[in-house]
């Protein structure tokens, strides 16, 4: 159990961290290749989820599933925006 929060508070602090160091007006160019990170995210929490033992565990890895997978739709919603704003 702990080593599954240590990895998920250390997966909240480099995402954090990842996150914070792009300013503001990069970030919408740049959600295409956050996707790839968060994309990585999200095959990371699926993979804890699956070693879940306890019911804890599963509601936490769930938790993540669900955030992350809202963070990758989310990012190609944007990148589809901007794209579209190119269009003629």
């Amino acid at each position: 159990m702990i080593d599954l929060l240590t990895i998920f508070v250390l997966a909240v602090f480099v995402g954090f961290e990842v996150v914070s160091k792009v300013s503001t007006i990069l970030h919408t160019p740049l959600m295409s290749g956050a996707n790839a990170i968060h994309g990585v995210i999200l095959v990371g929490a699926i993979l804890i989820t699956g070693s879940a033992e306890s019911t804890l565990e599963l509601v936490l890895g769930l938790v993540a599933v669900f955030l992350a997978t809202i963070n990758v739709v989310g990012g190609f919603v944007v990148t589809d925006r901007m794209l579209e704003m190119f269009k003629r």
